[in-house]
């Protein structure tokens, strides 16, 4: 790949994916100040501003790396900060403030959709100049990007927003000790996806569980969209 295709490349997934997980982020803050807990607020994290969400690995490097080894982009932000003892109902609110993110995610997903749907409407027959290619690419992996951060951070393992809910439907004495194995967060993230595929194709718990999940709901906002892709 030359110079000018691994810049669009990198643009056409960086972008996106910076907008996508700042608005998960911000969203979990937001929720979580709905419901007594002004930490992120005081935090300076209720901002769309990127700069205030970048995380050097998870923001930058792990996605230009992926970007330059043609593999499926993917990456996270620094997560806002949430003390549950300050939500009203802690156990009840902590899962809400936990499915913000993912459903905020979904929400972008479907109003991406219908944008790029409108886009391919509005050109009908005629044939797209760059800078609409352009565009429509960005639409395209934001919907994307936002189903797979959607779908991934519902893994019901701690510290993934799925882990959060399932934490607040156990039983107290077993949520406390199912909390612990958020401590493991970074290494599992990495089990998941780089160790695991490299061992074996049958071992890709996101290939083999994840990704048909999230093609199948990108699949369903296109076709809301009368896309057909």
């Amino acid at each position: 790949m030359n110079e000018p295709n691994l810049l669009y490349t990198i643009a056409i997934w960086l972008i996106p994916l910076v907008i996508a997980i700042v608005f998960h982020e911000v969203a979990h803050g937001y929720v979580a100040r709905l419901f007594g807990d002004t930490t992120a607020e005081r935090s300076g994290r209720l901002t769309l501003n990127p700069i205030r969400h970048v995380d050097p690995i998870g923001t930058v490097v792990l996605p230009l790396v992926l970007a330059v080894a043609h593999a499926p982009i993917f990456g996270w932000a620094k997560p806002v900060p949430v003390v549950s003892a300050n939500l009203r109902n802690p156990r009840v609110h902590m899962m809400l403030v936990a499915l913000a993110g993912p459903i905020t995610n979904f929400v972008l997903a479907a109003l991406s959709a219908l944008m790029l749907g409108a886009l391919v409407a509005g050109l009908g027959d005629t044939p797209p100049g760059d800078i609409t290619r352009f565009i429509a690419a960005n639409l395209f992996n934001f919907v994307r990007i936002n189903v797979f951060l959607g779908v991934f951070n519902l893994i019901p393992l701690p510290p993934f927003d799925g882990g959060h809910v399932v934490q607040g439907l156990l039983p107290r004495p077993a949520a406390i000790q199912y909390g612990k194995l958020a401590r493991f967060g970074f290494p599992i993230l990495l089990v998941l996806l780089i160790v695991l595929p490299a061992i074996s194709p049958n071992a890709d718990v996101i290939g083999l569980l994840i990704a048909p999940i999230a093609s199948a709901v990108v699949g369903f906002f296109l076709g809301l969209a009368q896309l057909g892709f």
